[in-house]
């Protein structure tokens, strides 16, 4: 029997003081939900106006049900435990019209504008030294700053007219899973606005907060099978339900230019640096995630689960954590042997459908923090490169866009031209596979490129798995 959590709160009793850019899953699984903790707790004007950049459907969706959408959650037996959640008070959909969600921006209502919109969207150039005037939401924005259509330049031009009527600025807060997310964001409004105007640029970089942050939740992408099953448990329709894990982590940098929600008392860890927290759970966690999906999706394994049910692929994946473990600094709050017995049983979990596919996703853009930086790490401390090595060559095989049987799956990522060129003019030669998406623009750090035992390594496991010896994989890990 399923459990159901009504709103324990009136939502409509709650003002809005956050807008959030990005309103898909990830968000509406994590932070709507601390939020909704606060509101639950302590209430306050805190409830959250998303905006969807790219989809009409969720906004559409969300607003017709008053922003209150169910968060799944399973316990061991797979019975589905419903919480409903009001943070949200509704979503504007930015490719109808933006004006509104600069009219929230410039409101003195607002104190903090949040994001997850991953890193494509924002236009930063790949060392984070500013913005990159040929992405295409940059270019416009540049060409026209006050009619802006993408996050840097909205985020500008709403800082923009809060300046000009003397307003307090919001904090912006980076939730993307990348690292110096906060860092990276400031670097981008503060190039945006000083092309446009230099003065902004000062008034920002003086006024404006733009905090790190680190955050966890595996959350899969909603399906028409969820929608169907809490549909039929609740007795009317919900076309936005999200399915996601018990274990939540938010860590956040202390540093705001305004009112915050108490987010500490919904289990937020408020600190001084976010760095340390961040390298942990992008090496451990999310390196292992990259390339538990590369190895297993060409294994004919759809969901991350499905690879932990496999010994062979498990072993790599708890290889793959102990090494990552070793590349770090230690953490006095955190023992990272029992974080990784943690992260292996939420990989386990049989009830969460987090599907390798999706995870592969963009890993020109993951795999410079996930894999390279422990592997370079590991080049300077003389520890082995191994279980890196294979990561790359796993993301090299899948580069491949082929099964073992021969039928053909798509690559999603913002290299995808390139890395069909790249692949088609080397054959089947795993050596010149390796060279060439080893020189893909803006990718591999050269450190590690230059590196013989990384490459070597790299082409000796990208052989084995063109070939489909996994087991030979194992036994040469094994060795290490």
């Amino acid at each position: 029997m399923a459990n159901i959590d009504e709103i324990p709160y009136v939502p409509d009793r709650h003002g809005v003081s956050i807008v959030h850019i990005g309103i898909g899953a990830f968000h509406r699984a994590h932070q709507a939900v601390y939020t909704d903790d606060v509101l639950s707790k302590t209430g306050g004007d805190w409830r959250i106006l998303g905006v969807s950049l790219q989809s009409r459907h969720i906004a559409d969706a969300l607003n017709a049900q008053d922003g209150v959408y169910s968060l799944v959650l399973r316990d061991q037996d797979g019975q589905p435990n419903i919480r409903k959640i009001g943070s949200i008070s509704g979503v504007v959909a930015a490719s109808r019209d933006t004006a509104p969600i600069i009219e929230a921006f410039s409101s003195p209502c607002t104190h903090i504008v949040s994001i997850t919109v991953t890193e494509k969207a924002y236009g930063i150039l790949r060392d984070k030294s500013g913005i990159d005037p040929q992405h295409p939401s940059i270019a416009n924005d540049l060409a026209n700053p006050e009619q802006p259509v993408g996050v840097i330049g909205m985020l500008a031009k709403g800082l923009k007219l809060r300046r000009d009527l003397g307003l307090r600025s919001f904090t912006v807060l980076c939730c993307d899973n990348l690292p110096d997310n906060g860092d990276m964001v400031r670097v981008g409004v503060l190039d945006f606005a000083r092309r446009v105007d230099p003065m902004l640029g000062v008034w920002i970089a003086e006024n404006t907060c733009f905090p790190n942050t680190m955050v966890d939740r595996i959350t899969p992408a909603t399906t028409p099978e969820l929608i169907a099953e809490v549909s039929g448990i609740l007795g009317q329709e919900d076309k936005t339900p999200v399915e996601t894990e018990a274990f939540t982590q938010w860590v956040i940098e202390d540093n705001f230019c305004g009112p915050r929600p108490p987010w500490e008392d919904a289990g937020a860890l408020l600190v001084d640096d976010v760095a340390p927290y961040e390298n942990m759970k992008l090496r451990m966690l999310n390196g292992a995630h990259s390339m538990l999906a590369y190895l297993g999706y060409v294994q004919g394994c759809i969901y991350v689960r499905d690879v932990m049910r496999r010994k062979q692929l498990a072993t790599l994946v708890d290889m793959h954590m102990q090494a990552a473990a070793r590349t770090l600094d230690p953490l006095e709050e955190i023992n990272f042997d029992d974080y990784r017995s943690q992260l292996i049983e939420r990989f386990e979990n049989p009830n969460i459908a987090h599907q390798t596919y999706q995870i592969a996703m963009d890993g020109t853009q993951k795999l410079p923090q996930r894999i390279f930086a422990p592997a370079v790490s590991c080049l300077d401390k003389g520890l082995s490169v191994d279980c890196f090595a294979l990561a790359t060559a796993a993301w090299m095989r899948y580069c491949l866009g082929q099964m073992p049987d021969g039928s053909k799956y798509e690559l999603q990522d913002p290299k995808v031209t390139e890395i069909a060129e790249a692949v088609s003019s080397a054959g089947s030669s795993a050596s010149k596979i390796y060279q060439n998406l080893s020189e893909l623009s803006d990718f591999m750090p050269t450190k590690l490129a230059d590196s013989n035992q990384f490459s070597e390594r790299t082409i000796k496991f990208l052989n084995l798995l063109i070939v489909g010896k996994i087991e030979d994989i194992t036994n040469l890990m094994s060795e290490i």
